[in-house]
């Protein structure tokens, strides 16, 4: 993501003008742009002139737009909704569905004068790459979540860190995991001809010679990825791929309980890749999240999750470990937005470990399932106790006010 302009208020308003580089920037805009924002981008319009002679003409017109946000959806592009191919058992090659990329969707009125759009008109904007978009908040929109996401989605040399192709018996699924997305290039499935087609689709969809790729990970069941493995180093020799043999140290055979995306989860905390990627975000999600679990099963006073009681354990200072969903930031009422935002900034205040789970990888559609927000405590919380607290204390509350009403000392006695 290229910044290309920015105003911002002490007051949490101001601007800031974006340009997408890739599908995961446009995932960033979609967790950036809130209802209630501005946001001004290019849009394509079909003006119609009429002629001296009453003719219609029609022809097409980029013009610039700003919108009053009144909703916003996100199409994720075909390799990150997993767009499959085919791999027929009498087929000699795999074919796959043409590549299309995410685009975001901004629907809203138009807030700005414009010679072909009326004030007041619903529109859409269609933001893609490379594709210049200004987002404007009013006071308190530019929180600390957002500006950390423009700050993050910034950074020069981003880009997919770990590679997976995950096999099955005549299955692979060929995968890049960046930061905030899984996005699956191409599927293969069948037997005849098959390691010929996978090495060719390696080829094709994995930057195995990319600097900002960690690790290339061949996970499997069985022993499918010792034979996928020597394939492919066999056939690098074969061809003489110097670049690929290059790689070779890149790669990492990992054992799964099955041929399926969804057991990424399993690779990234498994202790081959652990130790290799504990500096990269999206695996030390998965290390704690599996933590999670573990303690939930042995020490269940010490994980806690569910909004209501995450925050009791916040105001006890309890959090050492907090796991919050993106997910929660998106929500359309900016009141919870912002109870959540204050939740992530006392828990870093009280020096506790914040972990903002993307729900385009694994591990945050496995915490959304858990409602989103989870803690690891720092010392053990029986939950029936806390709420009894604060049923006491919201109780003395009521009688110290009704109290108060009626004259009464509330400090006699």
């Amino acid at each position: 993501m290229k910044l290309l302009g920015k105003h911002l208020d002490k007051d949490g308003s101001g601007y800031v003008t974006l340009r997408p580089d890739d599908d995961e920037d446009i995932w960033h805009l979609y967790n950036l742009i809130q209802e209630g924002d501005r946001v001004r981008a290019s849009a394509v319009r079909r003006v119609q002139n009429v002629s001296a002679t009453g003719s219609i003409e029609s022809h097409r017109v980029r013009l610039n737009l700003t919108l009053a946000v009144a909703r916003v959806t996100w199409s994720p592009s075909t390799a990150a909704a997993g767009e499959a191919a085919s791999f027929s058992t009498d087929a000699s090659t795999s074919t796959s569905a043409p590549a299309h990329a995410a685009t975001l969707h901004i629907s809203g009125r138009v807030t700005s004068e414009n010679p072909h759009v009326k004030m007041g008109a619903f529109h859409t904007l269609d933001v893609e790459v490379n594709r210049d978009v200004r987002i404007e908040k009013d006071e308190g929109g530019w929180d600390s979540i957002a500006l950390g996401r423009v700050e993050e989605s910034c950074v020069p040399g981003r880009g997919a860190e770990v590679a997976a192709i995950v096999c099955g018996e005549g299955t692979a699924t060929f995968c890049l995991l960046s930061q905030h997305m899984t996005m699956v290039m191409h599927r293969l499935e069948g037997l005849t001809r098959f390691y010929s087609a996978l090495f060719t689709s390696f080829l094709r969809h994995i930057p195995y010679s990319s600097p900002t790729i960690r690790a290339i990970v061949i996970a499997s069941p069985g022993w499918v990825r010792d034979a996928v493995f020597d394939y492919i180093m066999a056939e690098a020799t074969r061809t003489g791929n110097k670049a690929l043999l290059s790689t070779r140290n890149k790669f990492i055979k990992v054992h799964v309980t099955s041929p399926h995306v969804h057991s990424l989860v399993e690779v990234l905390k498994s202790p081959e890749i652990a130790s290799q990627l504990k500096e990269t975000k999206f695996a030390r999600e998965g290390i704690m999240l599996d933590k999670f679990f573990k303690m939930l099963g042995a020490d269940e006073m010490r994980a806690w999750y569910g909004p209501v009681h995450v925050a009791l354990a916040a105001d006890r200072g309890a959090i050492g470990t907090l796991l919050i969903s993106d997910d929660l930031f998106r929500a359309s009422d900016p009141i919870m937005r912002k109870k959540y935002v204050q939740l992530v900034e006392d828990a870093r205040q009280k020096n506790a470990e914040v972990l903002i789970f993307s729900s385009m990888h694994e591990s945050g559609q496995q915490l959304n399932q858990l409602s989103g927000i989870a803690a690891i405590l720092t010392f053990p919380l029986d939950v029936e106790v806390v709420e009894a607290e604060e049923r006491e204390a919201k109780e003395e509350e009521e009688r110290r006010k009704q109290a108060e009403e009626n004259g009464e000392d509330v400090n006699a006695g």
